[in-house]
């Protein structure tokens, strides 16, 4: 196969230089475009990105232009968007308009009934509304979102028990990383010696995506999921990892082994595909009483695997237990480069 030609929109950013780092050495893609804010736009992405990634800049790339953001990006059909939500919705509208696939990060068009929220190892059939979407807007492109990075934890926990058991309620407390806020994030005098019970709009996101997720697609439309959830969303000082602690209510009764099986044994689709970024194991269940830990555990699977652990018994709902993922890797980039693979394999993305 022949590579595919992609872009990075708002690839200065901390979520677009994942992008460039994900990016390097992929089999499938070729980064042949970046593109930035109007103060970046006509320098390199050297002069032009303070890269805040523990590996250096791809040293290949320094000397790239930055394109604006208006800038037409015909030579490239497929397009990751790591723009912030205020400028994403009609930049991603007017690409996906002109016939480019745009794998978004931002939140504009998450929750619009014709835009797949995806997880490929959750709903993959949602891919469906991109015909839809063309219709409904007469597009010959299209938006595809990946979810909330605090979604991603939950819903990939949820999704093998919610397929065995049916799901009711649940409860959702998380501890997010400071990267969740991007960079410079939250200032340090805030975040040292702290946390912060408060991160604006995030609780009504972890409420309402996952039944997007795991809801049916009947014809043109998701019929969401039935249960119900309440999240507390926390900022915490540590730089990468969202940790949540879950507790559920089943709707048919299950014993805590077969729990713990159906999370440990689950695979989807991009697993029994071997895309290249597919961790082998999409959930890891941990049997230690103290793990998963964020800096021990949240590199697990290169970063692209859902790590659980402490699963017990709740007295308040049925059981309990503590899900962990990175969140600027399979909550962010990773998540969206693994929704463009899916979609180069079902030949919806073409060279």
């Amino acid at each position: 196969m022949s590579t595919i030609r992609v872009a990075v929109l708002g690839a200065t950013g901390m979520v677009g230089q994942r992008f460039v780092q994900l990016l390097q050495g992929h089999p499938w893609f070729e980064l042949a475009a970046l593109t930035g804010s109007e103060r970046s736009a006509g320098r390199t992405y050297g002069e032009s990105c303070r890269w805040v990634l523990d590996s250096d800049m791809p040293a290949h790339l320094r000397d790239m232009p930055v394109r604006g953001s208006e800038d037409p990006l015909d030579d490239v059909p497929l397009i990751f968007s790591a723009l912030p939500s205020s400028a994403a919705g009609p930049i991603e509208e007017r690409l996906a308009a002109a016939g480019h696939i745009v794998c978004s990060n931002a939140s504009n068009h998450r929750m619009q009934p014709d835009v797949p929220l995806l997880i490929p190892e959750v709903n993959p059939e949602h891919l469906g509304l991109i015909e839809t979407q063309r219709k409904r807007r007469g597009w010959s492109g299209a938006i595809v979102t990946n979810p909330n990075c605090t979604i991603t934890p939950l819903t990939m926990a949820l999704h093998p028990l919610h397929n065995a058991f049916g799901i009711s309620k649940v409860l959702v407390v998380s501890m997010q990383a400071l990267s969740g806020a991007g960079y410079p994030g939250v200032p340090s005098y805030d975040a040292g010696d702290n946390v912060i019970p408060f991160i604006g709009g995030e609780e009504p996101k972890v409420e309402s995506e996952p039944q997007k997720i795991l809801g049916v697609l009947n014809n043109e439309e998701v019929t969401p999921a039935g249960f119900l959830t309440s999240a507390h969303c926390n900022r915490v000082p540590v730089l990468e990892g969202h940790l949540e602690c879950i507790s559920i209510a089943l709707e048919r009764q299950a014993g805590m082994e077969e729990l713990i099986d159906v999370m440990r044994h689950f695979r989807g689709l991009p697993q029994e595909l071997n895309l290249p970024s597919a961790p082998p194991q999409p959930v890891i269940v941990r049997d230690e009483p103290d793990r998963p830990q964020t800096r021990r555990d949240r590199d697990a699977g290169k970063g692209m695997a859902t790590v659980v652990g402490r699963v017990r018994h709740c007295p308040l709902l049925v059981y309990k237990f503590v899900a962990l993922a990175h969140n600027t890797i399979r909550g962010a980039a990773g998540g969206s480069l693994l929704n463009a693979e899916l979609m180069v394999a079902q030949g919806i993305v073409q060279a």
